[in-house]
């Protein structure tokens, strides 16, 4: 898979972030999702799945053109 960087709502270069891959999908970088009432309202999670959560102004960055 390879990724192209979409962009960050961070100033100082961590995390979160998005980026395109070249399967038509997108990869995000945040905070893993820990909350155990959260994780329990989940549906249909596979093993090897995980959970991330980011600011709704990072999908800005996911606008088709």
């Amino acid at each position: 898979m390879k990724l192209r960087f979409l962009g960050t709502t961070s100033d100082d270069g961590q995390c979160p972030t998005l980026y395109e891959t070249d399967r038509g999908t997108y990869v995000v970088q945040g905070d893993r999702v820990t909350d155990p009432e959260a994780l329990a309202e989940l549906r249909d999670v596979l093993p090897g799945e995980t959970f991330v959560e980011i600011p709704k102004a990072l999908l800005r960055f996911a606008q088709e053109s």
